[in-house]
Parts: structure tokens; sequence; C-alpha cells
């Protein structure tokens, strides 16, 4: 797939069960409309404006033999379905989309404006975020106090062991045990 319009116009081809099922029915032999219609138990003209969909993005061709008009499954558009769920192909249709809004949009609903505080999140998503703001004071590799940790957490909150409790458990940061030295981490 070349762009985000013709992969949506392809899975939008696809998303009608009548449409999968004259695919799924072309992918064993051609058919004319009329067969299809009846097979399907739709009017030909029902039948005829799903071919055209499903022609717009190459998925059948047709071919006049006499009266008739045949239609049959393109084998490119069967690797068109084989590409069009591939990791690249749907991290590329993401590509426009700001993936750090959801957590500026957190920050600034538990933020005041010197980037204190104003409550700690109860939802662990919105604390994740919270605490990966707050981790960013804090150098990686760098050891710090106890007391150090609490100085630089007490800009953000009074509950200071709270912070740095969660801080270590989203393993965010690690600590030598009973009150020892703190670290960043580079999770």
């Amino acid at each position: 797939m070349t762009g985000d319009n013709e992969l949506l116009d392809f899975v939008k081809a696809l998303a009608d069960a009548n449409r999968l099922k004259i695919v799924g029915l072309l992918a064993q032999r051609p058919y004319s409309g009329e067969e299809l219609a009846a097979l399907l138990g739709l009017k030909a003209s029902t039948v005829s404006h799903h071919l055209s969909r499903l022609a717009q993005v190459g998925l059948v061709s047709a071919r006049a033999e006499g009266y008739y008009r045949f239609y049959r499954l393109e084998e490119a558009a069967l690797q068109k379905t084989r590409l069009l769920f591939s990791r690249a192909d749907l991290v590329s249709v993401a590509a426009g989309v700001d993936v750090d809004g959801y957590d500026r949009k957190v920050i600034a609903d538990f933020t005041r404006p010197d980037g204190s505080l104003k409550t700690i999140p109860a939802q662990r998503k919105k604390l994740e975020v919270i605490l990966r703001y707050v981790v960013r004071d804090f150098d990686p590799g760098k050891h710090y106090s106890e007391k150090q940790v609490n100085k630089t957490l007490s800009h953000y909150h009074e509950d200071t062991a709270s912070l740095r409790r969660e801080l270590v458990g989203a393993k965010l940061m690690e600590r030598e045990g009973g009150g020892g030295d703190y670290w960043r981490t580079d999770k």
C-alpha cells in the first residue's frame, strides 16, 4: 500500500460481508454478475455495485464474453492483502499521530504552572505518566541519597515517601536496601 487513503479505500472495500463473499467466490473461479447474484441471493444491481467497489481498489477485473461480463479476482490484489497488515504499513498509517499527546494532557491536568503536582493520580496509567515526568529530574546512573531524593521530590509534592516508593515500584529508580542510595534506571 502506498498511502493512507489507498489503505483506507482497500479496507472499506472489504468491509462488507457480501463483498467478502464475492471475493471468496472469485478466488475459486471467474463468475458472471448474474451468477454471483443468484449464488448470493442479491439483486443484480446490488452485485454490480459491490463489484464496482472491488474493482476500484483493483481486487476484481471484468472481461466481456458475448452478452455476459465475467469477473475474476486479481492475483496482484492477493499480494496486497498479504502486505495489508504488515507491521511497516500499519506503522506508516499512524505516522502523523502525536504519541505523546496523552502524556502531555495528564501532566497538564495534574500539575500547576510551577510544575508541582496538584495531586498524585490514583489511576495507575496516569500515575505512570506522572512518574515518568518526575523522574526526569534525576540523571541516569547518578546515585542520590534519600535526603537528596526527598529534596527533589518535594518540588513536586509534599508526600515524598509515596513518590519515592512509586518510582522504585515502577522500576524507574532503584535503591539499596535500608535507606541506601537511589539511582535512576534507563527503563
